[in-house]
């Protein structure tokens, strides 16, 4: 485990588990949404994709996403295990809430330095909805990835409820 990708979906905890990971495996850790937007009003990283070449490039590090769309086949090529969290509604949903809530009630800067804000829980964009929404699609294109023979060098460990992930994070 050298190059690893952590993957669920929006809610799941993938940062704060790449974060334990990078830490017990001294890996480099890299957050892709910090990664993707990186100003005011959400704007996004003119040089993404050819940053996460150059990040991924290297021999050890871990991601934390699924990757996003001009960077997935790049990041699922050059892992070597992929860390799935593959949490229900139930699990997930409570954790985005809070963690949404939080960030707009005490107006936590995050990426770029952009705030939720309580008119972004009506946009479809907002963690909230979108955990909602892409639940069944991320699930599946995960599944699909997993399962695809281009992918078959991967180690996929696939976890169904946190504790799982706890105890596997414990062991190692």
């Amino acid at each position: 485990m050298e190059r690893i990708l952590v993957v669920g979906v929006t809610g799941a905890g993938k940062s704060t588990l790449a974060r334990a990971l990078a830490g017990r495996l001294d890996l480099t850790y890299h957050e892709m949404d910090a990664l993707h937007f990186t100003g005011p009003d959400w704007a996004t990283n003119e040089t993404f994709a050819e940053d996460v070449s150059r990040l991924t490039a290297g021999s050890r590090w871990i991601v934390d996403s699924l990757g996003y769309p001009e960077v997935r086949d790049l990041l699922w090529d050059r892992a070597d295990t992929v860390v799935w969290l593959d949490y229900p509604k139930r699990a997930i949903m409570p954790r985005v809430l809070r963690r949404s809530l939080r960030r707009t009630v005490t107006r936590e800067r995050i990426f770029g330095g952009n705030r939720e804000t309580w008119r972004g829980w009506l946009s479809r964009e907002h963690p909230v909805w979108w955990a909602w929404s892409q639940h069944a699609p991320r699930r599946a294109e995960i599944h699909r990835r997993a399962s695809d023979p281009r992918f078959a060098p991967l180690a996929v460990h696939r976890f169904g409820h946190p504790d799982e992930t706890a105890a596997w994070l414990a062991a190692l």
